[in-house]
């Protein structure tokens, strides 16, 4: 009968929409923690997860299909002073994905995801010798063997954890080692990231097989296969700079090759 729970369960499924929790402090609903932003709105989710079994699905679907999650993530000018943390969601949410989300995002739109539920955990690429560099005390994981075939696509949960050295692009991605409970990662950008993105066996992979299924597809010209390809990755329809400078960028690359 207490709804201390699912409060709690609602708030993080918000926090993992919009960035930010109704209750900012998702680790914290006691008395150092902070107030909700929207009190009425929490309530009424909670009691409605409630009522619905504890339906996640349903709390999901009602959450994305929320005018506050559909409005553009512009900033506006006459809210950079009234509201600069967007804390009344007048504007949609603007975050970079989770580090297991990101993998995922690029496995799917391939094709290469397996979808597969359940199993042991899977070791997909990672750089040669981590595991011996960081490992004092185990001989049987000095070394990491690397799955083949299908075991690489799997979800990036089934990705095995070592704590000593937990998947290097996961970290990069502020993932954690799961040594400890945290609510809440931090979100950083670094070039570090964006070299990742350029140069992971997993990244390098989809984008291949993206482009076999794109040149593959009677029919589909150059403008179609950056539509397609923008799409499938972003969920959206390029806008006409972004298309300009993926064209510009596919001639420079076609002239590059032409000339090595």
């Amino acid at each position: 009968d207490n709804p201390l729970t699912a409060r709690v369960t609602v708030n993080r499924y918000w926090q993992m929409f919009f960035g930010k929790g109704i209750v900012a402090t998702a680790h914290d609903f006691g008395n150092q923690g902070a107030l909700p932003s929207h009190p009425e709105l929490l309530d009424w989710l909670a009691q409605e997860l409630i009522a619905h079994q504890w339906d996640i699905r349903w709390l999901v679907q009602t959450i994305i299909g929320s005018a506050a999650y559909r409005r553009s993530s512009d900033s506006r000018d006459d809210l950079k002073d009234i509201d600069p943390q967007n804390t009344l969601l007048a504007r949609g949410p603007s975050f970079r994905l989770s580090a297991e989300m990101i993998r995922d995002n690029a496995l799917s739109a391939s094709g290469l995801l397996v979808e597969k539920v359940g199993g042991e955990p899977v070791k997909p690429y990672q750089p040669d010798n981590i595991w011996g560099e960081k490992n004092f005390f185990s001989p049987r994981y000095m070394v990491y063997h690397q799955d083949t075939g299908a075991n690489l696509y799997r979800r990036s949960m089934y990705t095995v954890i070592k704590r000593t050295s937990p998947h290097p692009a996961m970290i990069t991605f502020d993932g954690n080692d799961r040594s400890y409970c945290l609510v809440q990662r931090p979100t950083t950008n670094t070039p570090l990231q964006a070299l990742v993105l350029l140069n992971d066996p997993t990244y390098m992979e989809s984008a291949r097989v993206l482009a076999q299924k794109m040149i593959k597809s009677k029919g589909m010209d150059l403008p179609g296969q950056i539509n397609f390809s923008f799409r499938s990755f972003t969920g959206r329809s390029p806008t006409a700079e972004e298309f300009n400078v993926l064209k510009d960028l596919y001639t420079r690359e076609i002239e590059h090759f032409k000339d090595s």
